[in-house]
């Protein structure tokens, strides 16, 4: 441990917390440090900062001391800032995280991640600058190899879809110009739109863009309710069809993947406009309910089928009224899966004043964020959200 200068009395507590803060810490591999703030030298470095940066501890002693320009800069500057700001009443300088990159004396360039806090005296002051310095280097590396994967998938699934589209085109020609009859013209048409379907899913997910977009910016984790539900009603007004829009005493923000809540609700409007006649009007809602929010669709179809309404979720399934139109099975069954990874529930019923509803519920507490990360399968999640929400149904109930 270093200590470069006697502490002032009114630091001690607030040192030694830090100090415990430290030993804790570094049992994760992180590098540990705390700065006192009165002097702005440190008191401690994790001696595993050599391995990782190519520095000891008494090198960042040197820059903190000379204020000197060098390979350490970002990571030792910046402090007297902070100070003041918060001094200033600033509350975000409380809690700081940043990115950025050491060069090591060997040339070899190490991303680092740095999370720091500030430990306050009895009387509010800052009296100690604690933190972690994080290796980047794995994150970064899954990171390309997710891209690359993707880029990998990309190629092999546009592939054989460019053979398909080409040949389908092919064969719209060859049955135009024969005058085969319309049933025959019919499923190429069907194929020709289920492949460009696909390929805009490529373009949406797995394109080299969208995945050099992911790696630029950090993913929102949080999204307004009503504002997931202000875009299924433009996309269904879009479509042609009136909407009726209640959404009362909804929460400021939920905690989610924002864009995975989005592809759900997608399908299941996707879904109501398939079903349902055109230009009908559709019925968009949300309400707290259960320590979560209800976010509702309602359509003026013909329901579900009760032989159906059991399996409507299932991978691949189509249900009786399905017969000649488009889809392949997978939309619910996808939608369902996003929402029981929010550790919520997903269920069609039969609405009094006709047509189907599907209610998707999702909790609002920040425990149940821990489900977003779940790899469990979707199944494991489906009977912890009915307890939490036992208005809902779920298929085969």
């Amino acid at each position: 441990m270093i200590r470069n200068c006697p502490v002032p009395e009114s630091a001690q507590a607030a040192l030694a917390t830090a100090e415990a803060f430290r030993t804790i810490a570094e049992l994760s591999g992180d590098i540990a440090f705390i700065l006192d703030c009165a002097t702005g030298l440190p008191v401690y470095v994790s001696p595993n900062v050599d391995a990782l940066l190519g520095y000891g501890s008494a090198d960042i002693q040197q820059q903190l001391i000379n204020q000197e320009a060098g390979p350490l800069a970002a990571l030792c500057a910046g402090l007297p800032a902070r100070l003041r700001r918060f001094a200033e009443g600033d509350g975000s300088r409380l809690r700081v995280t940043r990115a950025f990159e050491v060069r090591r004396p060997d040339g070899r360039t190490v991303p680092l991640e740095v999370i720091s806090t500030l430990v306050l005296d009895a009387s509010g002051q800052a009296a100690a600058l604690v933190g972690l310095v994080r290796d980047q280097s794995a994150q970064r590396a899954r990171a390309l190899e997710q891209k690359r994967f993707a880029s990998m998938l990309n190629h092999e699934f546009r592939t054989p879809l460019s053979t398909i589209d080409g040949a389908i085109q092919r064969l719209e020609a060859t049955a135009a110009a024969a005058n085969a009859d319309e049933p025959t013209r019919q499923r190429y048409r069907k194929i020709a739109v289920a492949t460009d379907r696909l390929i805009g899913m490529l373009d949406d997910y797995l394109s080299p863009d969208r995945m050099a977009e992911l790696g630029r910016e950090r993913q929102a984790n949080t999204v307004s309710p009503r504002l997931l539900l202000e875009e299924v009603v433009a996309q269904a007004r879009v479509a042609g069809r009136p909407v009726t829009f209640d959404a009362a005493d909804l929460p400021a923000a939920l905690r989610c993947e924002p864009a995975g809540l989005r592809l759900a609700l997608k399908l299941i409007l996707d879904n109501a406009l398939r079903y349902s006649p055109p230009h009908t009007p559709l019925t968009v809602s949300g309400v707290p309910i259960a320590g979560g929010v209800e976010l509702s669709l309602r359509d003026m179809g013909p329901g579900v089928p009760p032989e159906d309404a059991e399996r409507i979720f299932e991978k691949g399934y189509r249900g009786a009224n399905a017969a000649g139109l488009p889809g392949n099975g997978l939309g619910l069954y996808m939608a369902r899966s996003v929402v029981e990874v929010h550790g919520g529930s997903l269920a069609c019923v039969a609405s009094v004043q006709g047509g189907a509803q599907f209610r998707m519920w999702l909790p609002v507490q920040l425990e149940a964020a821990k489900n977003l990360a779940s790899n469990q399968t979707n199944s494991d999640n489906r009977d912890e959200a009915r307890d939490r929400h036992p208005t809902m149904t779920t298929p085969g109930q």
